[in-house]
């Protein structure tokens, strides 16, 4: 029953805080409209959730989520740097092809999404038979150096939390 009712715990636990989060306002019945959305939402869209993804490490995807966020600082400032301090014929933008090991969709997802926020890079494209995305980089001379880091510090990571 419960099961039935919560097919996805972490989802509707998620999506009261954002809706905490979203009305900026935490009162009774801003909780308690989250909580309905927070049940109705995952019930709605369960159908369409056959296979998810099991987080296999979920220790590891906290850990996860502190390298983004510190990557996510770091490049802020990386590239401020470049706006405010190189010319714009210094600047060396650069498409990258990073070959995927990962497969399932929910890995793949996460990993499109944390280049994206990463600022200075952006995915672009997945290929249609998910083997490779494409990725654009505001200023590198090293285009390999930036796939393979991508591949150890993201890709990697979650291959063991997925």
């Amino acid at each position: 029953m419960i099961k039935r009712l919560f097919p996805h715990p972490l989802l509707s636990l998620m999506l009261v805080f954002v809706w905490a989060g979203l009305v900026n306002k935490v009162t009774p019945g801003n909780l308690l409209l989250g909580a309905i959305l927070g049940v109705l939402v995952p019930l709605i869209s369960s159908p369409f959730w056959p296979n998810r993804a099991k987080l296999r490490r979920p220790g590891m995807a906290m850990i996860y989520v502190l390298i983004v966020l510190w990557d996510i600082v770091v490049a802020n400032v990386q590239v401020a740097l470049i706006i405010l301090f190189k010319r714009r014929e210094d600047i060396h933008s650069k498409w990258v092809c990073v070959p995927l090991d990962v497969t399932s969709p929910e890995p793949i997802t996460v990993l499109a999404g944390t280049i994206t926020m990463t600022p200075g890079t952006v995915s672009a494209v997945l290929s249609a038979d998910a083997s490779c995305i494409l990725v654009h980089c505001l200023h590198t001379d090293d285009p390999d150096g930036v796939r393979d880091d991508i591949k150890q510090r993201y890709e990697r990571r979650l291959k063991e939390i997925f």
